[in-house]
């Protein structure tokens, strides 16, 4: 497969940039992982004004069916538009929504290189002593995209902006009609939430903001001494309730049984990172409630995964391990959250 899109990206990119010449791509390797995206890292090398030049890449390629269709054009513009702000992004080059030059829509990135994301390095014994550090600059960030103005940056072009009083509804809506239509069986769980998030709305937010929408261990590049150079996997990124980013960040199911938010600090002091960061006080009945719905929405995703492949449109194991590995957990999550656990 990397052999055959090897020249084809090559005559791409060789189109996009004219004044390059005698242009190479090597080394493209498939990283594992990203469910919704075919992610590819390779090297490029090219000729221009008489100097040989060399940049490590990123491709985002559609896959033929995905763990969750979003658009490529909103994630490409929650990149660009937080790229050299405080919030740690790498910078988008190149968009194409045709399927002629790779088969599939896709984009190209910078890679963000010498840095570590799995979950399984970041709670390894090298890691433990920075995990305050970790946590100080994760739940920062986060609120440091909460506080961003949505209009300034220009997503208010590329995203819809729902009044505050519809934000729990339209979110609550979408993920219920996932599993409407991806559930093979029963789920009294799930529904029993669902009930309940019905019953006990949330209050609209003071102001719409930019949700990265999968914000978690996992998604962000960091360091050994605590430092996180880059945010990832904007693919679900939407305006809305700045609390449902930090309810998905609190989903149990991040803290792999640890017992921390995140698998790194109590909850408690998540939360006021966040709130320090963001400059909002957080009501504790509506953080209940989104982080009540981010159990709803993960256990959507896991299922809509189980559905895509099982019937047969995507058959890559990440497809299945999701499934797999988090629905049950997610069933325990739902019901810790309502306190029958």
């Amino acid at each position: 497969m990397s052999q055959d899109l090897e020249p084809r990206l090559a005559a791409y990119l060789a189109r996009r940039m004219p004044q390059a010449s005698h242009l190479v791509v090597d080394r493209l390797q498939r990283i594992s992982g990203g469910a919704s995206r075919e992610t590819y890292r390779f090297c490029l090398t090219w000729t221009e004004a008489e100097e040989r030049r060399t940049r490590r890449l990123i491709l985002r390629r559609d896959p033929p069916a995905s763990l969750i269709d979003t658009e490529r054009r909103i994630e490409f513009e929650a990149y660009r538009a937080f790229h050299g702000s405080a919030v740690p992004v790498p910078e988008m080059l190149w968009l194409e929504e045709g399927t002629g030059p790779l088969d599939h829509p896709f984009f190209i990135a910078e890679e963000i290189s010498g840095y570590e994301a799995a979950p399984a390095v970041l709670w390894s014994e090298a890691y433990l002593p920075v995990h305050a550090a970790l946590a100080e600059r994760k739940w920062t960030i986060l609120g440091q995209i909460a506080r961003a103005d949505p209009v300034a940056l220009g997503l208010d072009k590329v995203m819809y902006q729902p009044a505050p009083a519809e934000c729990w509804s339209r979110e609550l809506g979408h993920w219920e009609a996932i599993l409407d239509k991806d559930a093979t069986e029963p789920l009294p769980i799930a529904r029993a939430a669902i009930r309940w998030l019905k019953a006990n709305p949330p209050p609209p937010p003071p102001r719409i903001s930019v949700v990265h929408g999968d914000y978690r261990t996992g998604n962000f590049l960091f360091a050994p001494d605590g430092q996180i150079h880059g945010i990832l996997d904007w693919e679900m990124a939407h305006l809305g309730d700045s609390l449902e980013d930090l309810g998905w960040s609190l989903n149990p199911v991040w803290s792999s049984g640890r017992g921390l938010a995140g698998g790194l600090v109590p909850e408690q002091d998540a939360v006021a990172i966040w709130s320090r960061s963001s400059g909002q006080p957080v009501d504790p009945a509506a953080l209940h409630w989104w982080t009540l719905f981010n159990c709803i929405k993960g256990q959507a995703i896991w299922i809509s995964s189980a559905r895509v492949w099982m019937d047969g449109g995507n058959r890559e194991p990440i497809m299945v391990y999701p499934p797999w590995a988090l629905q049950n957990a997610q069933d325990r999550a739902i019901l810790k959250v309502m306190g029958h656990l």
